[in-house]
């Protein structure tokens, strides 16, 4: 007897673990909002990995993310490759006898100037995104129409317009 009440009440608490929440809400989407280089949906900031799944109704505006997200890692690997350069350019001639500033400091601060117009070329295609976004959830065509019931001297019917 303690063995089925057992059985039954592991299997219950599976089957709750592994439920899924039925949604009444209201499931249109939601238009995008850019604050501060973070797009947030609804009031709630939206993770980098379920922009693809949002993004993934409007081409465009997936097309132009990836963009945006390849020119942040070049940018940022850029920007990271010229500071490092620079320091332990700097480094080296200060706890060492050699001449400074040599090569490294000017291609490390060759590749920071490349990185800024990287970064901010980020910034305006990630406003694109939001904003081809948005424009596709108010271009998006719904099927509208009116349903009445008539009667006249011919019959009754009914009546769509479209």
């Amino acid at each position: 007897m303690s063995k089925n009440i057992l059985l039954l009440f592991t299997l219950l608490i599976g089957f709750t673990t592994f439920s899924q929440g039925l949604t009444l809400g209201d499931s249109s989407p939601k238009p995008l909002k850019l604050e501060n280089g973070k797009i947030y949906q609804d009031g709630v900031q939206v993770p980098s990995y379920q922009m693809k799944k949002i993004l993934a109704s409007n081409l465009h505006s997936l097309k132009v993310y990836q963009q945006a997200k390849s020119k942040e890692t070049i940018g940022t690997t850029l920007l990271g490759l010229g500071a490092t350069l620079t320091i332990v350019d700097l480094a080296i001639g200060l706890f060492s006898d050699a001449k400074y500033p040599t090569a490294l400091t000017y291609a490390g601060v060759g590749m920071i100037a490349v990185s800024i117009p990287v970064l901010s070329g980020r910034s305006k295609k990630m406003e694109e995104v939001v904003q081809s976004y948005n424009d596709g959830l108010k271009n998006t065509t719904s099927l509208e129409f009116d349903l009445n019931a008539v009667a006249n001297q011919n019959g009754v019917g009914l009546q769509i317009k479209f």
